[in-house]
């Protein structure tokens, strides 16, 4: 399929673009396979506006005479105006950006044509392989092997080719598992704890049905992770009614006359419709320009959004506090085992291991526990807060997960190496793209796609010291100790920089933040100064004992 053949008007004259806390602007709309572009006419100010048409959500057109008017809202939770002169003209944009903004095939995706400006420093595609993983892990224990078993894909498609499981159980084994396990995810290490040797694994939920059916090689692997006498927490991410109505459609969970050892606690996080609803409430709420106090509370609290933070975080408090308090061992799964297991699973990381705080052990922990570990992106990403079509797999469970580490980063914010702005970039990337890192649903689909041949990784950009230089906090101290967010009510709060940022000026945020800058270099001057003082008077105290001996 050609391009051309779904722009109907390439280009339209007199436009007058509208942003919020912006004049609006005059210029000429250009239609391209991949971008809207608009650009200024204006000699003294001239500014391009490029927006992709994958971070368009929907549009919506209105006409007033011969004018016509598109608004167009992005999955990045922007809104902005186009006024088209022309009835027709205004008719085939709007028709053209619906078409470009709702491809079905991925290979026609941007990621896919985009071609770097920049020189390749490091390839993105190989800078978090298992291979390095498993060595950081193998210099601190034995008691774990790389499993090629996933090789194809043949035995779990949603599983990268390479997985690390218990030593003690062999393949054969692992085979047996994934039957017992929800599409064949079986348990597989997220997360050695070096302080005391306490483990975190993942699955889905086993397939005990109605008659509780079990697998004595499930049994096994999961109390190969056992300290002898030692007693183990699986957390299970639905409600207790929800564990037990799966079973009749041949789900479950673990019997505890077949897990003796291990005691189970439901954590419920809801998903699917529930979140992608409560994100557009949420967003209807933040748009809401009424300014009536009671509105906004009313509609913020209706919105559910805060208690899912709260919900998540405390899952993956509880989860940190066995592995490092109790001194026990942890499985975490849900249904499907690629969602709400996950933000569990990385968020307790993040609590528990201060390398996942520095840039590269953060976006290390996406790759692993995201990308890998088989969250479907290309479903859940869809669409965002805006979109009138149904939905189907919708959910913003990545940026529930992004927004409970903002919520941490808030608390704690001299123990991370990033800033806000890494996060906001985040969410953008995994909703629309000029690089190919979150595009299909696990490695067996971008295998398939070719997407380490065919397109450019985000780490390959974002790991350019000129790039990494804008994500970098300026207050970060390396702590290496375990950090406890607090999930009271009062700790947790709404992410402006997210869901405020384009109804709000950011020119007062932005001097605030260039003046926390220009202190903090300041005081490393100070300090640099203060330890050469320190120096020379040592130095001149040595030289005066000298001189006495003499």
């Amino acid at each position: 399929m050609e391009f051309a053949e779904l722009i109907k008007t390439p280009r339209a004259d007199n436009v007058v673009l509208h942003r919020p806390f912006y004049l609006a602007v005059e210029g000429t709309l250009c239609l391209t396979g991949h971008h809207l572009i608009f650009s200024s006419r204006r000699q003294d100010n001239a500014e391009e506006l490029w927006l992709l048409h994958s971070n368009i959500d929907s549009i919506e057109k209105r006409f007033v005479g011969s004018l016509g008017t598109i608004i167009i809202k992005c999955k990045d939770l922007r809104i902005i105006q186009l006024d088209i002169p022309g009835m027709e003209e205004c008719l085939n944009i709007a028709s053209s950006i619906e078409a470009l903004s709702t491809l079905d095939s991925v290979t026609l995706m941007y990621p896919f044509f985009y071609r770097p400006m920049f020189e390749i420093i490091e390839d993105g595609w190989r800078s978090f392989l298992p291979d390095q993983e498993f060595e950081l892990l193998s210099s601190v224990t034995d008691e774990w092997r790389l499993s090629c078993i996933n090789k194809e894909f043949s035995v779990c498609p949603s599983y990268p080719p390479v997985v690390i499981v218990p030593k003690s159980i062999d393949d054969e084994a692992l085979r047996k598992v994934a039957m017992f396990r929800h599409g064949s995810r079986f348990p597989v290490l997220s997360y050695y704890h070096k302080k005391n040797g306490m483990v975190m694994m993942r699955s889905s939920q086993p397939l005990t049905g109605t008659n509780g059916r079990r697998c004595k090689e499930d049994e096994k692997l999961i109390n190969a992770t056992l300290r002898p006498g030692k007693r183990g927490y699986i957390i299970d991410t639905r409600s207790l009614n929800v564990a037990q109505q799966a079973r009749a459609k041949g789900g479950g969970f673990e019997q505890e006359a077949h897990y003796p050892q291990w005691r189970r606690i439901h954590k419920c996080i809801e998903r699917f419709n529930i979140l992608q609803e409560s994100l557009i409430k949420l967003v209807e709420a933040c748009n809401d320009q009424s300014h009536n106090m009671d509105r906004w509370l009313s509609k913020l609290e209706a919105s559910n959004w805060l208690t899912h933070i709260k919900e998540i975080l405390t899952a993956a408090c509880l989860a940190a506090q066995c592995i490092d308090r109790e001194g026990a061992s942890v499985l975490v799964h849900g249904t499907e085992g690629t969602d709400s297991t996950l933000q569990v699973t990385s968020l307790a990381q993040i609590i528990l291991d201060p390398r996942c705080r520095t840039i590269r052990g953060f976006e290390s922990l996406v790759v692993r526990e995201w990308l890998q570990a088989g969250h479907p992106f290309q479903q859940r990403c869809a669409q965002s807060a805006y979109s009138n079509s149904k939905q189907k797999w919708e959910a913003p469970v990545f940026l529930l997960f992004l927004d409970c580490v903002w919520q941490i980063l808030r608390q704690f914010p001299c123990s991370f190496e990033f800033n806000e702005q890494f996060l906001i970039m985040l969410f953008e990337h995994a909703y629309a793209s000029q690089f190919g890192t979150f595009l299909g649903n696990n490695e067996n689909e971008r295998s398939k796609l070719k997407l380490l041949q065919k397109t450019m990784s985000l780490w390959s950009w974002v790991n350019r010291s000129e790039e990494l230089s804008k994500f970098q906090n300026p207050l970060f101290e390396a702590n290496s100790l375990v950090i406890w967010p607090s999930v009271a009510p009062q700790s947790l709060q709404l992410w402006e920089g997210v869901f405020l940022r384009w109804n709000r000026p950011s020119k007062f945020l932005d001097e605030a933040h260039e003046e926390m800058i220009s202190i903090i270099k300041y005081n490393k001057e100070l300090q640099a100064k203060v330890n050469a003082l320190r120096r020379q008077l040592a130095e001149m105290e040595t030289d005066d004992r000298m001189q006495e001996n003499l």
